[in-house]
């Protein structure tokens, strides 16, 4: 029986961690790829089917070389899950240049160039790459000049690889996580701002990591065979409504 490997990068926590861990329960092998290489091989310890990779993904050679490791120790690399991100929340006239390429050269490059390296690989049988994106590359909000943005051409990015790596039998598809309750996001929302969320999510609750790594794996599996060049918010309806829902919630707004 074959059994397929998938790269997961920024796996050490968070989503990444979550999808690693749903992916070896449905049978896979996982490459776990982070530069935080304490938290990663914390994070590897006693996942069997999984292997940890140090690595910075914005750093070509570091990218290359990881994707060869990978190849060499699994013998196959069936799907990609472009998870590393950075994130920056702060006004647009306090983003300078250094904070801004900060942040793309991790949420945009790394995306790019660790697509571009596994291609090779994913053309021998083809496969699937699942870019991770945000809510905040579907809709604007404040602080998010650099983040947002990024975001929105991962979105974009994912298209174009859909558009030109069909032919293979390779899929690309783009993962848009609503609010989730991660370690990060406790500890940069305060109660108002999860208390804003609830009332602006139909769903009424953040997500969890779980709900997102199931998606990812779904759109890296044989069930997905048909699905390539897709944005798809898991995100609890935030993205779907505008303004009024907590009145009508409080049944004082007309259905």
């Amino acid at each position: 029986m074959t059994v397929k490997t998938a790269i997961v990068t920024g796996a050490a926590r968070g989503i990444g961690l979550a999808t690693t861990r749903l992916f070896l329960a449905q049978g896979w092998h996982v490459a776990m790829i982070d530069r935080d290489a304490p938290a990663l091989h914390d994070a590897a310890q006693g996942l069997t089917g999984a292997q940890a990779f140090e690595c910075d993904v914005s750093l070509p050679d570091q990218v290359d070389a990881m994707v060869t490791q990978v190849a060499g120790r699994f013998g196959r690399i069936d799907a990609l899950v472009n998870n590393a991100g950075v994130a920056d929340f702060r006004p647009m006239d306090d983003t300078d240049l250094a904070i801004w390429r900060q942040v793309m050269a991790t949420n945009l490059d790394g995306v790019f160039l660790t697509s571009q390296a596994v291609i090779p690989y994913l053309k021998a049988q083809g496969g699937a790459i699942v870019n991770i994106a945000s809510i905040s590359g579907l809709r604007a909000s404040t602080l998010r000049v650099a983040y947002g943005t990024s975001k929105a051409a991962v979105i974009h990015l994912t298209a174009q690889q859909a558009a030109e790596l069909g032919e293979w039998g390779i899929r690309a598809n783009c993962v848009a996580p609503g609010p989730v309750d991660t370690k990060l996001a406790l500890a940069v929302h305060s109660p108002e701002i999860r208390a804003a969320y609830h009332d602006a999510i139909p769903l009424n609750r953040y997500g969890r990591e779980t709900e997102i790594a199931e998606m990812i794996t779904f759109l890296c599996s044989d069930k997905a065979s048909y699905v390539t060049g897709q944005t798809i918010a898991v995100d609890g309806g935030f993205d779907a409504v505008g303004v009024g829902l907590p009145a009508l919630r409080a049944g004082s707004g007309t259905p």
